[in-house]
């Protein structure tokens, strides 16, 4: 039989429609009535900051693509405008149904649990005498309307700020007709105001944009308020630093940090509410396209809401608070050393606490056996206590090295402090590689002990980020393997030095094998399969688009290995196709917290290997950027994973099937007992479970 071509564009599907199918089913959870209140509005919100920086960063550089003239098809055949048409299409009812959720369905249901937003409309005499003092005191000051005439030309707005445009009629201070005016709402202004509490435990919420509108007038005054209308206008957030050019990076970034909130207009936001002449001349105003116009019915700036989250103060209406469980053989532990030393110990966050991570680094900090401490950092967020005991490791004579990625987007600025920390308390600071991300999670201790120099290592697939450990599904490892802990060290003198590194016995690293590594695993499935033997991959990752990865797993498909493909968000294989993708199977897991471990298990013929990974399956993973995979060998550890990837493939209540066309369906119980993954993983390794003491 002919082999079927697997590279056809009409067997991958579109990475920014992928993205923003993703997207779509984060919104369902706000839709989903199972979940509780408060935390069905803070997933509106996320999908709403999702949809901020889907525009800021992959419509923005597809608007630059098409400005330079670069228009070449990808591998799913999708030239650059139909991508632009396509994600116009797909955004407005993305649009429409943060909408609908947030009216029809997310307010209603939060007045009847006591948390009221009052729209202007329903404001009676006590509020409005109240915000009328809140506006004079708290607002008013802080704002500068601005009129337009020929010798004031359209300001400078901000990426993402809040706005309004001023319809006037009457004759300003200098006797001149004006007509139109700019009012730019200062970040440092609550988008969400809390009004006395006077009616027991419901809580009374009113927005700054309707404070503004309605009280707008008192800006100009002897004219005429004819209308006032909310914008926002979203820009291009990613940087550009030359790396061929640049000198010093950190100081290039600070000078592109600069203009992050000025850069190329790619999207506009305006008020259902809006006259049309209006909508056309702020269009012309940021030299944007009837493509990057969205009307909104709301707050233009939906993603604001989620302070109410907090403001409510209702745990009732929230998920219901967890004590992250810790391995029996860490609780109470005075020696990590020696608890490490006797077997490795595998962590899943947040089913299991990160505090073991944030001790052991502390331990290391204060133990005078230990002669250095070495690691990347790519988020770790602000005041964090990693950066805590790396100073203190520093101030007290051990030699630290920090490798910081300055280039982690939206926290370059938080790395570029936290750099400054650290070299100040004299440890070694490096911003990776020119050209590569480093985006791989290690750290690295060595001691002295009585039989020689010991290197400990943690190993991970998230970031050393304390608070999105709560939120972040991550596995990590401790160990003082050898072999492991040269292989880190060879890469630590890697990225410090830029010297070649000896070949790896351990770890696999890109950009220099990993993407070779995973492939020829892939083919040795497809040999087993063919010669009759038993065949299975299982993949778990946040995301998967690279060309060459998904036509080794057609390969393997058509040779008739099993194929389990959890990926979160975008993924550019398409299942079910016949004689292609038969034996694929892909779904995504939406729920309480994030996925974002990468699993990659490969059965060789009852010969398991199984790695965990900092890398998804993209080409900047596998070729522009520092990433690691390292392998998972103790049996229980491997048996134990392979149990919780099976929980998330029986999942029937928060996973959603990828279909053959690109749409995914939500999995619903049958006659067969609901599963939840989270909420089993939850049961199996957080504080009071049966299994929380697993190690």
């Amino acid at each position: 039989m002919d082999q079927p071509d697997l590279s056809a564009p009409e067997h991958y599907i579109n990475r920014e429609m992928s993205l923003l199918a993703f997207n779509r089913r984060v919104l369902e959870q706000a839709l989903d009535p199972t979940n509780p209140l408060l935390e069905r509005l803070r997933f509106l919100c996320i999908s709403s900051n999702n949809l901020d920086e889907f525009f800021e960063i992959r419509v923005a550089g597809l608007k630059q693509r098409l400005e330079l003239g670069s228009d070449q098809a990808g591998p799913d055949g999708f030239t650059v405008a139909t991508q632009l048409q396509s994600i116009h299409a797909a955004t407005m009812d993305v649009v429409r149904e943060q909408a609908r959720c947030l009216n029809e369905v997310l307010l209603p249901a939060m007045r009847t649990a006591g948390i009221e937003l009052i729209p202007r409309t329903q404001w009676d005499d006590e509020t409005k005498t109240w915000l009328e003092r809140y506006f004079e005191l708290e607002v008013e000051p802080v704002l500068s309307p601005l009129g337009l005439d020929p010798a004031r030309p359209f300001p400078r707005i901000q990426n993402k700020s809040l706005n309004f445009i001023v319809r006037l009629s009457g004759k300003d201070a200098f006797g001149r007709n004006s007509n139109l005016a700019i009012v730019q709402a200062p970040r440092s202004l609550p988008r969400v105001v809390p009004l006395p509490n006077n009616n027991g435990n419901v809580k009374r919420i009113v927005l700054l944009s309707a404070i503004v509108q309605h009280f707008v007038s008192s800006l100009f005054s002897g004219m005429e308020v004819l209308g006032c209308y909310q914008f926002r206008v979203t820009r291009n957030s990613d940087l550009y630093v030359d790396d061929e050019e640049v000198d010093d990076l950190r100081r290039a970034l600070e000078g592109e940090l600069a203009q992050r909130r000025y850069g190329a207009a790619v999207r506009l936001e305006v008020a259902k509410d809006c006259p049309p002449e209006y909508d056309e001349f702020l269009i012309k105003q940021f030299a944007l396209s009837e493509l990057d116009f969205y009307e909104v019915t709301g707050p233009v700036n939906l993603n604001r809401l989620s302070a109410i989250y907090d403001l409510a103060q209702r745990p009732d209406l929230k998920y219901p608070i967890f004590t992250p469980g810790v391995p029996k053989r860490l609780v109470g532990q005075g020696d990590f050393f020696a608890a490490i030393r006797a077997k490795d110990v595998l962590l899943h966050h947040p089913f299991q606490s990160f505090a073991p991570v944030l001790d052991f680094l502390r331990a290391a900090a204060q133990d005078p056996q230990v002669l250095a401490i070495k690691q990347t950092l790519y988020r770790t967020g602000n005041d964090s206590p990693i950066v805590d005991s790396l100073v203190s490791a520093a101030q007290s004579g051990k030699d630290v090295t920090v490798i910081i990625e300055l280039r982690a987007r939206f926290d370059e600025e938080a790395n570029i402090e936290l750099s400054n920390r650290l070299q100040e308390a004299g440890a070694h600071v490096m911003y990776g590689v020119v050209g590569y991300k480093t985006h791989a999670k290690m750290l690295l201790v060595v001691r002295r002990e009585g039989d020689g120099i010991r290197r400990y290592c943690h190993l991970g697939t998230g970031n050393y980020h304390p608070k999105t450990a709560r939120a972040y599904t991550d596995y990590s490892l401790f160990t003082c393997d050898p072999e492991i802990g040269q292989d880190v060290h060879e890469l630590f003198l890697q990225l410090t030095s830029l010297t070649q590194t000896p070949r790896l016995s351990r770890l696999i690293q890109s950009p220099f094998g990993l993407h070779a590594a995973m492939l020829a695993k892939i083919e040795r499935e497809a040999a087993h399969a063919r010669a009759g033997n038993p065949a299975r991959i299982i993949a778990k990752m946040n995301s998967l688009v690279e060309a060459e990865a998904i036509e080794a797993l057609y390969r393997a498909s058509c040779a008739g290995v099993k194929i389990d493909l959890i990926v979160r968000g975008v993924c550019a294989v398409r299942p079910g196709i016949p004689g292609v993708s038969d034996n694929i199977r892909v779904r995504s897991i939406v729920g309480r917290f994030l996925e974002h471990s990468r699993v990659f298990y490969f059965d060789n013929n009852g010969d398991a290997e199984l790695f965990l990974s900092s890398a998804d399956w993209m080409e900047r993973n596998f070729f522009r950027r520092v990433e690691i995979a390292f392998p998972i060998k103790r049996r229980s550890h491997r048996m134990r994973i392979l149990r919780d990837l099976d929980t998330y493939l029986w999942d029937n209540t928060q996973a959603w099937e990828l279909q053959r066309d690109g749409s995914y369906v939500r999995l619903q119980p049958g006659s067969e007992p609901a599963v939840t993954a989270q909420l089993e993983l939850l049961a199996s390794h957080a504080l009071g479970s049966p299994g929380f003491a697993a190690s």
